[in-house]
């Protein structure tokens, strides 16, 4: 059976730094749209979190084949046109001005094709998946926290360096006050499909010898 993470559980979250910094621009969706519209912003190069843009990184070839494996898996539980791959989501009605997430994978409730004109909003992701390579303490720290405060029930960080899932579920003040890191040789299943199982070894290309 998979354990809850104790608060010393090794995962790289890195503290604050003492350092003061000199100020710093928090940047707005709207001023990101603006850049958009005049070509100086590169929505394939950055992502809108918490007024900062992050600079996204190269996709090495693990994480794409982990896309991959943990993509065709949802497809198959719960249908392409569900799925919102590498997407903008909204979150938080607080958080959305400075903050547009792009998941790897988000689940949604909706055909993702109803939404035209807009992000699919926060109340529409029923499985939401960050792929982490050298974002790990991103994903498990800020963005698992912007996660939280919009209220998405299951977010699943998928850990390419230990080969396991690390599971978030009940969103309260904040923060997800169940988090769970499911090894290889164990199954973790959906919220919203607790009958489909996904072993975690099978997120993962095959180890050779």
């Amino acid at each position: 059976m998979p354990a809850a993470l104790a608060p010393d559980i090794e995962i790289p979250i890195p503290p604050l730094s003492p350092v003061i910094y000199p100020p710093r621009k928090r940047w707005t969706r709207t001023e990101c749209q603006s850049l958009e519209s005049t070509g100086l912003w590169d929505r394939d190069r950055f992502e809108l979190i918490d007024g900062e843009l992050i600079t996204k990184l190269p996709k090495n070839r693990p994480h794409i084949i982990v896309l991959m494996l943990v993509g065709e898996w949802l497809a198959h539980v719960f249908g392409s046109f569900h799925l919102n791959k590498e997407g903008p989501i909204d979150v938080a009605p607080e958080d959305n001005p400075t903050s547009e997430p792009e998941p790897d994978l988000a689940v949604l409730g909706n055909d993702g094709r109803t939404y035209l004109d807009s992000s699919p909003p926060a109340a529409e992701v029923r499985l939401l998946i960050e792929i982490s390579d050298s974002t790990i303490g991103f994903d498990l720290g800020p963005k698992a926290r912007l996660y939280s405060r919009a209220g998405i029930a299951d977010y699943w960080v998928v850990d390419i360096q230990a080969r396991r899932i690390i599971v978030h579920r009940s969103p309260e003040g904040g923060v997800y006050s169940q988090v769970v890191a499911y090894e290889e040789g164990e199954s973790v299943s959906p919220l919203v499909a607790p009958d489909a199982m996904l072993l975690v070894s099978e997120a993962f290309p095959t180890l050779r010898a």
